[in-house]
């Protein structure tokens, strides 16, 4: 399960934690840190209440997919996130 964050978003943002990238390909070749993809799935920690007519959908603890470049990088006590308008997510999978 996703870390707790002492975070609230305002209005239809949503913080996510990203899934670690792939390590090895699936024929066991080891990818570099600068040649890795990065994960477009994670887990929301965090979602803030949504618009005036718009409630959030997310909640805390679902599983999403979100386009390649989506969010701001954030890092809270040490940990990488990313902040995202709701309409950034593309699935709840």
């Amino acid at each position: 399960m996703a870390n707790k964050v002492n975070v609230t978003p305002l209005h239809d943002r949503v913080i996510v934690k990203p899934a670690a990238a792939e390590e090895k390909t699936a024929g066991g070749i080891i990818i570099p840190d600068t040649a890795k993809e990065k994960p477009q799935r994670g887990v929301v920690v965090a979602a803030g209440p949504g618009k005036k007519d718009e409630p959030v959908t997310v909640k805390e603890g679902d599983t999403v997919l979100y386009g390649k470049y989506a969010g701001t990088e954030i890092s809270i006590e040490g940990n990488d996130y990313l902040i995202m308008r709701e309409s950034d997510i593309l699935a709840i999978v």
